[in-house]
This record gives structure tokens, sequence and C-alpha cells, in this order.
């Protein structure tokens, strides 16, 4: 069974008549005839009745009509949203870590959206880390990622796209508030609270402390920005963090190494040599764009 012996059923069904639909069909009246005395074939039941120059449907071809005109209508809806996403209002799936979520990915989406012909275009937007992240975008789930690079992914293009700072927090009235420099070795004097070691800022803190020769006394590891701040604010220890807009809602001090600087790089991500529809790629590039300023 082919679409096209759908089509030419359907068409029959509603004229009633083979020239009629033969016409309509812009097909000669015996190829049609031909194709509807195949589909009775393959199917095993006969679909109309004939009556003269005209016909009806049988009990069994006003069932199959049903189905035929869902199919068609499934056909028709999926061309319709094909041509949707291959025009100006396609559609976005992004993924992004949790210190995006306040400010960076919502403003560069409206930005993305305010500007030439993107207003049409639609997103959906998850929250989650960055392990979550790259295997949904592998297994196609989502369209480009934000977060943390990830090494050993040869299949993903990593670019960067903003530098975050990171600095010491602590609780307000900390004796490390007092100090004229802070260098990163103070950490060491005090319980840390530190990142998820699995997660992207996790796996850069511990990094960052074997690269100076830093053990300092992580007491438990918290999986974002928003945890780590929670814990400081109530005197649970300090910590080494990204610099992002959440820390602005809790009573804490931030305070800014003195001895290096020490910035943390976030990264969009994308399947490389991947087919990627118009909305995407525009998408892409205006991050691209924007990331290039850093």
């Amino acid at each position: 069974m082919t679409l096209n012996q759908i089509v030419y059923f359907q068409t029959v069904a509603r004229c009633q008549h083979f020239r009629l639909a033969a016409s309509e069909l812009n097909i000669s009246q015996p190829s049609l005839s031909r194709s509807i005395s195949n589909l009775e074939d393959e199917l095993g039941i006969v679909l109309f009745e004939r009556k003269g120059r005209t016909v009806t449907l049988t009990k069994y071809g006003r069932i199959f009509l049903e189905h035929a005109d869902r199919i068609l209508n499934d056909v028709a809806l999926a061309e319709k949203q094909m041509k949707r996403l291959a025009g100006s209002s396609g559609h976005v799936d992004i993924a992004y870590v949790f210190p995006l979520a306040a400010w960076y990915i919502p403003h560069m989406v409206r930005q993305f959206l305010a500007g030439g012909s993107n207003e049409k275009i639609s997103f959906n937007f998850h929250q989650t880390n960055t392990y979550e992240m790259v295997n949904g975008l592998k297994a196609e789930n989502y369209d480009v990622i934000f977060g943390a690079y990830v090494e050993d992914e040869p299949g993903i293009q990593f670019v960067p796209i903003l530098k975050q700072e990171m600095i010491i927090i602590t609780p307000l009235g900390h004796p490390l508030a007092s100090k004229e420099n802070v260098s990163l070795k103070d950490l060491e004097g005090y319980p840390v609270i530190g990142y998820d070691r699995n997660s992207g800022l996790g796996k850069f803190t511990l990094r960052t402390y074997a690269s100076y020769s830093l053990q300092p006394n992580i007491i438990c590891e918290s999986p974002d920005e928003n945890a780590i701040a929670s814990l400081v604010a109530e005197d649970f220890g300090i910590a080494l963090i990204a610099d992002v807009d959440i820390l602005e809602h809790f009573q804490l001090e931030k305070l800014h190494l003195t001895d290096i600087s020490l910035q943390h790089t976030v990264y969009m991500g994308y399947l490389r040599d991947h087919y990627q529809i118009p909305a995407v790629r525009s998408f892409i590039s205006f991050i691209k764009k924007e990331g290039s300023r850093i």
C-alpha cells in the first residue's frame, strides 16, 4: 500500500465517481481504476460498490476511509510541522547548568528572539547537570547545551562563551573578610564547602587545588551555587565558588583572590558535523557572536 493509493481512495470516496476523481487527481481513469483494484487485492476486501458510472463505499470501505482520513491528516500535520521547523518559526531545545538560569540564558534567548526574523522561533528549556546534558545532547534530546567543557567527547563541538571569576565566599564577619589580601591558600585554614566532584566546577576546583598543591578540608559537597551559598551563609564553612548572580540573594562576604586570577570558562556545546535546522544554526551563530566578546 502506498500513500498515493490512500489519496486516490479518499478522492474516489469523496467524488463517488472514477472519472471525476481521475480528473481532480490529474491521472487517467484506467490508471486510477487499476490503483484501486490493486489496493482492494492487497487488502483482500472490496472497498467500492460499482453502480454504473458512480461508486459507493461498502461497509468495509467506510471503515477504511476512517483510517485513510486519519493517515492523510497526520501526513498533512507532519508536513506542516517540518515546513515550520525548516522555516522562520523553528524550535530549539537547550539545556544548561544552574548558574546560568538566573540571568544568562533568559537574557540571551530574549535578545536572540528580539533580533531579525527570530521572533517565531520557540524554545524548550532544560536545567540539569553537565553529565546529563552531554548524554542528552548525544541522544538528540537537546540541540545546544551550556556548561563545563567535557574531555573525551570528540563528537561535541565546545565553544567558550562566558568567563566566571572564582571568588571565596564566607559568612558575614568571618576572619578572612578583614584581611587586606586573600589568597587561595587561605582555604586550608577553614572547613570548605565544595562542589559535587562529578560536576564541571567540581572537577575544575579539584584540579585547581592539585595544581597549587593545596589540601583544603572539604567537609561536604553540594551540587550548585545556591546550595553552597546557603551553607556558607549559615556558617558551616567557606567556599571557592563562581561569582554568579544568585550570590546577591545571600548574606555573606565575597572576597576576591589577590594572589592569582582564577576564572572558570563556560562553554556552549552542540553535535559536530550534525544536521541542524535553520533555527538551531541561527541560535548557535548568535551565541558564538556574543561569546566572541569574552
